[in-house]
């Protein structure tokens, strides 16, 4: 009978130069390795596609395990999207409530978008030290719980406030969860899940435009009822951190094989494979960096420094042209004559064509790859922009934001796909949390830009500048590493 075992053992390794050691974050002369052995009889087979754990998950097909990690998350990220879209419809109703000046609702929209900017930064960190699943459910907590007291604020002093608050979760929680979900994902169809999951984002837009044209002009309390749904959140923070597993890439390279390995077994038994044995006798990937401060630093080593740059270039411009759009169409409606239900119907029509330009993202990302998708889809944003801005009937202003709609989403879908691709395991996360807390930037300042913009130009002086935000983001696409098909980076 064959017997297997794995034995676990310390090793020394030759003394390092101070240059390398300050490039993974050690310290101290020399770095203990942890290798794990797995002494199997050599009469075994050996299947070389199942030497690493890796290579197991590569290797899967889409089983029920996988939908529950995606729809896990996604509901996660369509619930991020619910509150995001409802503030656009609260803002629109506040500043007739209250009274408020331009520059009032302009840091209503901003101050949620400090918030993610920190959170975004701060949560790819704490992802890459404390595991996905986890920060992912804190997040959740978070944001759930601050948007629910904004049900109860009476000025807009302590609105602001939660509003930071409200960001802070946001902000952390979107990048955790897509790199959570492509650290699962077999890679023939890695980016089309990643995709799928951002089209989550779509369903819950979508909610929120209901919402905003059912329930906000209801009442005068309207609005306070939409904060108080948006508190759902906090409830299914519970779901995530007791349903769905952690990580199985993170656990490896924290070195927790054990746990790790449990995990892709009961994937692979929902997959009814049997597990072939492998002749292993390989270390575990050394890690390219092990702290905060060396992460932070191997982001802008040679290897990655073009592919860093270029991401963020995408993200900021692509967070400027949307937000500074999508948050104000309902005002800019209002503002060119039609009434508030007439502006949330015509939003709710716009937003819809989101999730067919998800779809065609989704087929074309594993056809075209990434960067050709992306690209495309920028590309469309831009001309659909300049479009949108110059329309001046019913039907040419639900047409040109639904063609505006189908683009951007299907580029924010393909940006979500590729973003987490382009760094390896022990700074993937905080590679992804910092693509977005620069754009989180552009997301403070948009806001505050439009009604320059819209003042001095109209609404066609606004989009062609999103245009221009569009085009230049198609052109830094092309600094990006395309990995269709190909495994991720396990270092």
């Amino acid at each position: 009978m064959r017997s297997t075992s794995a034995v676990s053992v310390w090793t020394r390794c030759a003394p390092c130069s101070s240059a390398d050691r300050r490039r993974r974050g050690e310290g101290g002369t020399t770095a203990r390795t942890r290798v794990r052995l797995y002494d199997e009889s050599m009469s075994g087979p050996s299947l070389s596609s199942r030497s690493s754990l890796a290579a197991r998950l590569d290797a899967l097909p889409f089983t029920r395990s996988h939908l529950r990690v995606l729809t896990g998350s996604g509901v996660g990220w369509a619930l991020d999207a619910m509150d995001v879209g409802l503030i656009s419809f609260i803002i629109a109703v506040l500043a007739q409530q209250w009274s408020l000046s331009p520059a009032e609702t302009g840091w209503i929209a901003s101050v949620g978008f400090v918030g993610m900017a920190i959170g975004a930064g701060v949560g790819g960190l704490l992802a890459d030290r404390l595991g996905r699943r986890q920060v992912f459910a804190i997040t959740l907590l978070v944001y759930g719980l601050a948007t629910g007291a904004s049900a109860l604020t009476g000025g807009v002093a302590m609105l602001l406030v939660l509003r930071f608050f409200v960001g802070l979760g946001l902000g952390a929680e979107l990048p955790v969860a897509s790199t959570y979900v492509s650290e699962f994902a077999p890679a023939a169809i890695r980016g089309r899940l990643i995709v799928i999951l951002e089209a989550f984002w779509a369903i819950g837009w979508t909610a929120a435009a209901l919402i905003g044209f059912f329930v906000i002009p209801a009442s005068e309390d309207g609005w306070r009822w939409a904060f108080a749904l948006g508190a759902v959140p906090a409830v299914y923070a519970l779901v995530v951190r007791w349903g769905l597993p952690e990580s199985p890439r993170w656990l490896a390279s924290r070195g927790r094989i054990g746990q790790a390995d449990r995990i892709i077994s009961a994937l692979e038994t929902d997959a009814a494979l049997q597990r072939t044995q492998a002749i292993r006798k390989e270390p575990v990937v050394e890690a390219l960096a092990v702290t905060a401060s060396a992460r932070m630093r191997t982001l802008w080593a040679p290897e990655f420094r073009l592919r860093t740059l270029s991401v963020w270039t995408v993200w900021f411009c692509v967070n400027f042209a949307y937000y500074g759009a999508f948050i104000w169409i309902p005002s800019i409606l209002v503002a060119a004559g039609y009434d508030l239900v007439r502006s949330f119907e015509f939003t709710l029509l716009i937003t819809l064509a989101q999730l067919p330009g998800y779809a065609v993202a989704a087929w074309l990302i594993e056809v075209w790859g990434r960067r050709i998708t992306l690209s495309v889809f920028l590309a469309g944003s831009a001309v659909s922009a300049v479009l949108f801005g110059v329309a001046d009937s019913q039907s040419a202003i639900i047409m040109t934001g639904m063609a505006l709609s189908f683009f951007n989403l299907g580029a924010w879908g393909a940006l979500y796909a590729v973003t987490p691709e382009i760094y390896p395991t022990s700074l993937r996360a905080t590679g992804a949390g910092w693509a977005a807390a620069i754009g989180r930037i552009a997301s403070i300042v948009a806001p505050l830009v439009v009604p320059v913009l819209l003042a001095r130009g109209g609404a066609p002086l606004a989009f062609v500048v999103f245009s221009a935000f569009f085009v230049i983001a198609t052109v830094a696409a092309w600094g990006l590493v395309d990995r269709r098909g190909k495994s991720l980076d396990d270092r």
